[in-house]
Order: structure tokens, then C-alpha cells, then sequence
């Protein structure tokens, strides 16, 4: 005995027994369970399912029989798995709410959107709804193939006929081992449309498919944010959709409430009314004073009630972004073809679906052949009989037993057995002439049906015709209007969806501090008051710019090579009015090294205005803003900057306007804007002004001619000219002198235009800050050298300057607040660090020169 079961044993590496028994396992979960075949887009319980009912007649036109029955058959022929899992995948078949078209019929309680689940199978009752039936149509004619069942006692298909494209129409989702599919529902109308564009143009793309199916449309009705997702879903397989409720904000007693009344597929109601209720706990959702579910019978509607004082549009965008009043479907179109799983686009899935019809059509046609050829063989031999009747009687009459008669009327006649068994089976009333004539007609139709099938077996344009009819005839019965709504627009919810429209203020320290205030921050004050702290400052920084702006609006921030960075104000972190404010660097992706050197706040990229560019090197550009509309997270090349150069001013211009240039060597030129033609985000830019070998541009502003031109040189010297000595030129000539340099009071730091109203500050490379008043540096002709602004040591000289509005001063008191000025020095003008002002010798220089006019 020991030896014969030694016999019996074999060596096996248990790795390679692993490996090849869970691959079995896989491929049997993959294929014979989990994802659901192409051709009719069922899974083998779904197909054993409709063919149980089918084969118990549990048809539209019957009474509905107890689930628990149906549940038994299938378990009990077709699907040796647990009841439950066949009972819930019946319920799921029956629910309005979870199948775009239902493929049974359920009456009872098959469960609900709040998550309630089916009565038990003993309570419940099914039937297959009308549109199954579409499935199954023709299963008799010999369509498709049979399988034995498990244990080999019955017959189940391999799959159905599926005279709709049903793996669309209704969608699945699977998980296998190692894959997982997730189509969504479709309306069969789109659908159907498509197959019909394919018949008629097998070349056609999944985008061209897409005028016909728009995309999903699920059950439950919703919003679908755009089309991107639904387009890669279509052309690869692999997409993602953004699903939102459709709610509408009523108004009630002066108080706004916002109703739900359509939910996205597969949300939960129950649920979702939990996660406000506790998002409104937490304090998460702010406004909200009641929340209640008043769906019935005639619909959904989840009414939420809310605060007089807040925004509804608000609420209602916080709900989309913190519930699943908006979620994401992943569709991964897997599918079984040929016996193997695949990702396929909508045109796969489409041409897959088709070739199926064609076998379909093609097997039922060939079976129908058979049938009409089978009885035109039968009528041929009874056309015989009754030809020679008289014979045929004698004949029969005369033998002995139906066998003799039989071989008698094959061998007199040269008849088939089953032409003289239908002649010895042939009732007597047959014989009249009413009768005769019947056969003759019978005979006749019949010939012709067999002339047209066989020509439909020659050619295939007549099968896809036969498809084509038979699908529109589906459409004209079972189509019905789309649910889901596609709208063109964002793919998701964008913060400032959920920030209110309000002025802010932002500010940005000299050493790149920068934060968001509410414009109420800075309370109105009587003249000569103290101010308010607007920023915390470290030693040697003070506030340079501030903008006040809406929270949705954009900031530009240009950088010295050439970048443009974008933000929304309401990016920008919002602190406490005494904050220091977050670094700069932390919003922006800048470089090492690479410094912010403009800011332009706009409110949209849809006006006439452009950007004006100006670089060390004197080059000049003019760019319409609505170019830099798209610009990434990392930023966007706004001018390409020659080998070293280096952009030192943006401004935004409306056409209209005269710009100035200044270099460190004095010189300056004052064009119109008009002079430089307009050119892309990508271009280099044209020349402004003719430097010479050792000169640089310092400076580049927005002229006005009743304003004054501030230039202040590296040895603290400096002066206002008034912007009508400046006369207009042609861009790129020298330009005129704008100050005398010499050794004394060293190169040109700043050209800026400036008004009274201004004070300026001056901060040296050793960190020495004063302020003074603009009204009291002298008003100088072009060619001075200007007066002496601040007294700078040998080793120091001046970094830079900034203009500041001017603030009151006033005698001190024991309030905790402390002066504050504004700083200008951008489009809508900045805010500062208070800082003392200094009296400063001012000796007045005045040197004559030549002006330079322009080459």
C-alpha cells in the first residue's frame, strides 16, 4: 500500500505550485466572477440571473414571483455561491436609483438612496423588465453558445445576445485580483447613436464618437463639471469625471435656504445629511441654522436653512468642497474580450459591441435558413403527394404496415424520409382545394425568405443594416431624455468659490514679508491721529508695497529674470493686523538668487491693456496682459532676457500713456508708449534707449506732466525736475541728460515720478533708513547735480529708494498703537514702517551741460 501511494506522489517546487495555482485563481475570479464581458456588458451573475428568470417565464407579461424562487434557481443551476450575494445583485438590477435602465422588475421593498436595505427574498417578488427581454431576444435561435453549468447537468450561455449596447447603457463595476473596472451608466439613446455613426463610418474616432455620446448619464441626475475627464475616459480607458448635486438657493422670510434635489450616482442621502450635520458641529460650515430631509414619493429634497447674514453661494460651495455633494467617478472601461481582460476606449467598446450583432444577426439568420429550408423540403414533398394523389393513396392503402408505406413512397417518388413521413402524417382535410392552394402559397413565401436570407449571409452591408433598424426600433421604444447635466466650466471648486468677494489689502516688506488684511482693518482716523501697526517688522525692513484689491483678483509678481509668477489675493495667507507676514518664497516657486521686482494686481486678463517690460539694458517690450492669462505654478518666461540682463520695472499700460527711462550715467529718454509695437509673451523686445558702454537702465516709470521726476544718485545727492522738461522722443536714441554725474555725488539709483504728497525713503547698502519729506527737496533744472538728501559715509552708499505716502505727525500719549505711513511704490501704492523724519543739509549744486539729443 505504502509503495502505491509512493507511486502516486510527485515532486513539485512549491514555488512554481504557488505561482501557477493563484495565477488559476486570478484568471478563474478575473473571468468567470469579476468583470463583465464586452459583448453583452454583463457579469456571469448578472447573465445567470436574466436567463433564470427567462427560463422560469418570468417575463413582463407574467405575474412577479417570489425572489427567494428566483434566487434559488440560480444558485441552485447556474451559480453555486452564497444567496445573498445573488439576492443583492438582483436587488441592484431593480433599483431606479443605481441602473440608468432597470433590468428587473421588483415589487416590494428593493431598498433606497438613503442606503436601506432590500427586504429579505421571502418578502420580495420580481419579474424581468421589457427592456431585459432586448437582452435575451433570439437566446432560442441558436445566437450565442451554451456551456455546461457547474455540475454538468444543465446549459447556460457563455453569453447573451444583448440587442443593446448594455455595457455602456447601464455600466458595471468589478474589483478582480489585481484590476478593477468601473463604467459608468449611459443613455441608451447617446448610445445607440453611436453604433449607428460607426455603421456608417468604421473609421471613426472616440472623439468624433463623442457629437453622439456626450457622456455618462447616471441614474440619479446631477451635474458633470466639464468635459476633459469624459474625453480621457474616452480616448484611453482611464479618466476621472467630477459629479455635482443640483441644489438651488430659495429665498423664505428674508432668510436664503439651499435645496437639494439631486444627488451625484452612488451618494449616499442618509449620509451625506450626517456629514453636514457633523461638518456643522465641528463649525467646519458656518451659517447653517437647520437642517432637514423632506424627500417623499414625488422626489428628493434636503433643505438647508441658513443665517441672515451670510452668503448662500458660500455655503453652497463649502458644501460641494467638504461633502460628497461633489465627487469623483474613476472609469476604468475593463472589459473581458476574447477570454482576456483589456482597457478599451469608446471606440473599442462600440466595434466590439458590433462584431457581436454581426454574429448574432449572421447565427439567426443561418437558423432561420435552416428552419425555412426544412420546411420548403417538407412542402416540396407534399406538393408531390398532392400532384399524384390518387397514386399516393392506392399506395398506402395497399401496404401492410406505415413502414412499408413510408419506403414505398421514398422509392416510387425519390422522397427524403421526413417528406414521406409527412405525407403518411398529412390530415385528409388537406386534400381540398383550399388547402392545396395554401401549400402551393406557403411554398412560395417561403422560397422568397430563402432567396433574402441567403443574400443577407453574401453580404454584410445587409446585416449591418438588419442592426441599424433593430437598434433604432429599441431607441424608439426605451429612449428617454438625458438625466445628468454636462456643464462647460471648471473641474472642480476653486478656493475663491468659497471666499466672499471683499476689498483686502495686501502688503510686502522691503525684505519680502507679504500678507492679506480685510480693507476694514485700517479704521477711519480723524486727521492727525496716531495710525495703526500695519505690519511687524524686523530691524532694517519696512512695509514697501500695499494694494488694496478685490480677494479673487490676481497678482502679478515679476522677477529680475525675466518670471512672472501668479497668485489670487486670496492665496496670499490672511494675519493679524500686527503679523510680520509669511516670506514671499514660501507662495512662489522663485529661484535662489532671483528677487521680485514688480507687482501688478489685475482683475481679469479680458481688457485692452498691456504690460510694458523694461531691462538693464535699455530694451523695451510691450505684451497684451490677456498673453499671460495661463501661467503655471512654477511660473512663465514674460520677456527673454538677453545674456546678462536683468528686468527692472513692469508697469501696466492702457495706450495711451508716456513712459520715462533713466540710467545710472544720467541720461533719460521719454517716449510714447505707441513707440513700441506690440509683440508676444516670448518675444525679446526692442531697444529704448542707446546706453553707452558703462551705463545701465535704473528706472522706468509712468510719466505725468504734472508731476516731478525724482532722481536720487549712490552718494545721497538728489532732486525733482518737473516731468515738462522732459520733451517727447522717438525710442532708442541716447535721450537727453536727466542730472550731471560726477565723482561727487556718484551714479543715478532711482528715477521715479513723484507728487508733494509723498515722502520718500532712502535705505543705504549698510542699512541706514531715512525719511523726508518730497516737498522738500529742491524742484532743479536737468542739468544739476541736486542736493545733498542723506550724508553717506565713504564706505556706504545708497541701495534704494521708495516713495511713502506722508502721515501727520503727532504728539505722543500713552495709547498702545503707533504711527504707520503708506508706501507707493507700485500701481495702487504701498504701505510703511513709520520711520523719523531727519533733518538734511541741502546745498544747493547747479551745473550747466550740454543735452545729449537723441542719434
Amino acid at each position: 500500500m505504502a509503495e502505491e501511494l509512493n507511486s502516486q506522489i510527485t515532486d513539485r517546487d512549491i514555488g512554481v505550485e504557488m505561482r501557477e495555482s493563484f495565477m488559476d485563481y486570478a484568471m478563474s475570479i478575473i473571468v468567470s466572477r469579476a468583470l463583465p464581458d464586452v459583448r453583452d456588458g454583463l457579469k456571469p451573475v448578472h447573465r445567470r440571473i436574466l436567463y433564470a428568470m427567462n427560463d422560469l417565464g418570468m417575463t413582463p407579461d407574467k405575474p412577479f414571483k417570489k425572489s427567494a424562487r428566483i434566487v434559488g434557481d440560480v444558485i441552485g443551476k447556474y451559480h453555486p455561491h452564497g444567496d445573498t450575494a445573488v439576492y443583492q445583485t438582483m436587488v441592484r438590477m431593480a433599483q431606479d436609483f443605481s441602473m440608468r435602465y432597470m433590468l428587473v422588475e421588483g415589487h416590494g421593498n428593493f431598498g433606497s438612496v438613503d442606503g436601506d436595505m432590500a427586504a429579505a427574498m421571502r418578502y420580495t417578488e420580481a419579474r424581468l423588465s421589457k427592456i431585459a427581454m432586448e437582452m435575451l431576444r433570439d437566446i432560442n435561435k441558436e445566437t450565442i453558445d451554451f456551456q455546461p453549468n457547474y455540475d454538468g447537468e444543465e446549459q447556460e450561455p457563455k453569453v447573451l445576445p444583448a440587442r443593446f449596447p448594455n455595457l455602456l447603457v447601464n455600466g458595471v463595476s468589478g474589483i478582480a485580483v489585481g484590476m478593477a473596472t468601473n463604467i459608468p451608466p449611459h443613455n441608451l439613446g447617446e448610445v445607440i447613436d453611436g453604433v449607428q455613426a460607426l455603421i456608417k463610418n468604421p473609421e471613426i474616432t472616440s472623439m468624433e464618437l463623442m457629437d453622439y455620446i456626450k457622456g455618462p448619464d447616471f441614474p440619479t441626475s446631477g451635474y458633470i463639471l466639464g468635459r476633459q475627464g469624459i474625453r480621457q475616459a474616452y480616448e484611453t480607458g482611464r479618466g476621472s469625471v467630477t459629479m455635482r448635486a443640483k441644489a438651488n438657493i430659495e429665498e423664505n422670510n428674508n432668510k436664503s435656504r439651499i435645496v437639494i434635489y439631486e444627488l451625484p450616482y452612488q451618494v449616499n442621502k442618509a449620509r451625506l445629511v450626517e456629514k453636514i450635520a457633523e461638518l456643522v458641529r465641528e463649525k467646519s460650515l458656518d451659517g447653517i441654522t437647520d437642517l432637514r430631509d423632506e424627500s417623499d414619493r414625488n422626489g428628493m429634497r434636503v433643505v438647508i436653512e441658513l443665517r441672515r447674514d451670510v452668503n448662500p453661494n458660500v455655503v453652497l460651495n463649502n458644501l460641494y468642497k467638504q461633502t460628497p455633494m461633489q465627487s469623483t467617478f474613476g472609469i476604468n472601461m475593463l472589459a473581458i474580450v476574447n477570454n482576456e481582460p483589456k482597457t478599451l476606449s469608446l471606440f473599442d467598446v462600440l466595434y466590439h459591441y458590433l462584431e457581436h450583432q454581426k454574429v448574432v444577426i449572421r447565427r439567426r439568420t443561418e437558423f432561420e435558413l435552416r428552419k425555412a429550408e426544412a420546411r420548403a423540403h417538407i412542402l416540396e414533398g407534399l406538393r408531390i403527394a398532392l400532384d399524384h394523389l390518387d397514386e399516393v393513396i392506392a399506395l398506402i392503402r395497399s401496404s401492410q404496415t406505415s413502414e412499408i408505406a413510408r419506403d414505398g413512397l421514398m422509392s416510387r417518388f425519390e422522397l427524403s424520409l421526413e417528406q414521406a413521413q409527412a405525407i403518411m402524417e398529412m390530415r385528409l382535410q388537406r386534400l381540398t382545394g383550399l388547402e392545396r392552394d395554401k401549400i402551393e402559397n406557403e411554398y412560395q413565401e417561403l422560397m422568397k425568405k430563402i432567396a433574402e436570407l441567403r443574400e443577407i449571409l453574401a453580404d454584410e452591408s445587409l446585416i449591418l443594416q438588419i442592426i441599424s433598424e433593430e437598434l433604432n426600433e429599441i431607441k424608439e421604444r426605451f429612449n428617454d431624455e438625458r438625466r445628468t447635466e454636462i456643464t462647460v466650466g471648471e473641474e472642480s471648486i476653486l478656493d475663491e468659490d468659497l471666499i466672499p468677494q471683499e476689498e483686502v489689502i495686501i502688503t510686502i516688506s522691503h525684505s519680502g514679508y507679504i500678507k492679506r488684511l480685510p480693507a476694514n482693518t485700517y479704521r477711519s482716523q480723524k486727521r492727525g491721529g496716531r495710525g495703526v501697526m500695519g505690519m511687524d517688522t524686523k530691524d532694517q525692513d519696512f512695509v514697501e508695497h500695499l494694494f488694496v484689491t478685490n480677494s479673487h483678483h490676481y497678482l502679478l509678481f515679476f522677477t529680475d529674470r525675466g518670471k512672472v509668477y501668479r497668485l489670487k489675493a486670496y492665496e496670499i495667507p490672511d494675519l493679524s493686523r500686527t503679523a510680520r507676514g509669511t516670506a514671499i518664497i514660501n507662495l512662489i516657486q522663485i529661484e535662489q538668487g532671483e528677487t521680485v521686482n514688480a507687482v501688478i494686481p489685475v482683475q481679469n486678463f479680458d481688457g485692452e491693456d498691456s504690460l510694458f517690460f523694461a531691462t538693464r539694458q535699455g530694451v523695451v517690450k510691450k505684451t497684451p496682459l490677456e498673453d499671460y492669462t495661463n501661467i503655471r505654478k512654477g511660473g512663465l518666461i514674460a520677456i527673454n532676457l538677453r545674456e546678462d540682463d536683468a528686468l527692472i520695472g513692469v508697469k501696466l499700460a492702457n495706450g495711451e500713456q508716456e513712459l520715462i527711462m533713466g540710467t545710472a550715467q544720467g541720461m533719460s529718454i521719454r517716449f510714447s508708449e505707441n513707440d513700441v509695437r506690440s509683440m508676444g509673451r516670448s518675444a525679446t523686445g526692442v531697444r529704448g534707449i542707446r546706453l553707452s558702454d558703462d551705463d545701465e537702465v535704473i528706472g522706468m516709470d509712468i510719466i505725468d506732466k504734472d508731476l516731478d521726476i525724482l532722481i536720487v544718485t549712490a552718494k545721497g545727492y538728489g532732486k525733482r525736475t518737473p516731468a515738462s522738461d522732459y520733451r517727447s522722443q522717438s525710442r532708442g536714441g541716447k535721450g537727453i541728460k536727466t542730472i550731471n554725474v560726477t565723482e561727487k555725488n556718484g551714479a543715478v539709483i532711482a528715477l521715479k515720478v513723484v507728487k508733494n504728497e509723498e515722502d520718500l525713503m532712502i535705505i543705504t547698502t549698510l542699512g541706514t533708513l531715512i525719511r523726508t519729506s518730497m516737498e522738500g527737496i529742491s524742484t532743479m533744472g536737468r542739468y544739476t547735480q541736486g542736493v545733498k538728501l542723506i550724508n553717506i559715509r565713504e564706505d556706504d552708499a545708497v541701495a534704494t529708494v521708495c516713495r511713502v505716502d506722508k502721515t501727520e505727525e503727532t504728539e505722543e500719549d500713552d495709547s498702545s498703537e503707533w504711527d504707520e505711513s503708506i508706501a507707493v511704490d507700485s500701481e495702487s501704492g504701498s504701505a510703511g514702517e513709520v520711520i523719523e523724519s531727519s533733518d538734511v543739509e541741502e546745498p544747493s549744486i547747479d551745473v550747466s551741460d550740454e543735452t545729449l539729443e537723441e542719434e
